[in-house]
């Protein structure tokens, strides 16, 4: 029952979650009030892991979570109520598509659906800015905070490869003790 009952969470969240894996971000915030298990600064090590792993940002965050709430068929139940909404969303739209897409309110649903999007990616970037740098009891975190700073200009000035960064930031966090 557990395993269908996070199906049925992670579907949910795979039907609003519109614009990609951090627009899932909100959810598993909200999650995270919902039950004590899963820490919000959890859900930032479970974005910086998703991040750095291949694949979609928002099924590897999907899958830790439910890893973390009921082992691995909780991972996968996630995973799979996380992606189902897309999938059956797409079936339609393709099948569709080429018949409506001069529709005028088909173009205003997108056109009303990009702004929503970049909401639920703004205020995923604003919960990871704040988990990553502000602690729940004791406000900045110093050594985060500075990392940010340096990585923060070290990307406007250099152009390197995001893998590049990413390698930086691990050692950094090793050397750092994050």
């Amino acid at each position: 029952m557990t395993s269908l009952y996070i199906f049925a969470v992670f579907f949910y969240i795979g039907i609003f979650s519109i614009g990609g894996g951090l627009a899932t971000l909100p959810f598993l915030f909200e999650l995270a009030k919902k039950y004590s298990w899963l820490a919000e600064e959890k859900i930032g090590d479970f974005l910086a892991i998703a991040q750095a792993s291949p694949g979609a940002v928002g099924v590897n965050m999907a899958a830790q979570t439910g890893f973390l709430w009921a082992g691995p068929l909780g991972a996968c139940a996630a995973a799979l109520g996380l992606i189902a909404p897309s999938i059956i969303v797409i079936t339609i739209v393709a099948r569709m598509l080429d018949k409506f897409k001069k529709n005028k309110i088909v173009a205003a649903l997108f056109s009303g659906l990009r702004p929503a999007a970049a909401g639920l990616l703004a205020a995923a970037g604003f919960g990871v800015w704040r988990i990553s740098l502000f602690a729940v009891e004791s406000g900045i975190r110093w050594k985060e905070f500075a990392v940010f700073v340096v990585f923060f200009a070290l990307i406007r000035k250099f152009k390197k490869h995001p893998v590049t960064y990413i390698a930086a930031a691990g050692v950094a966090g090793a050397v750092l003790g994050l």
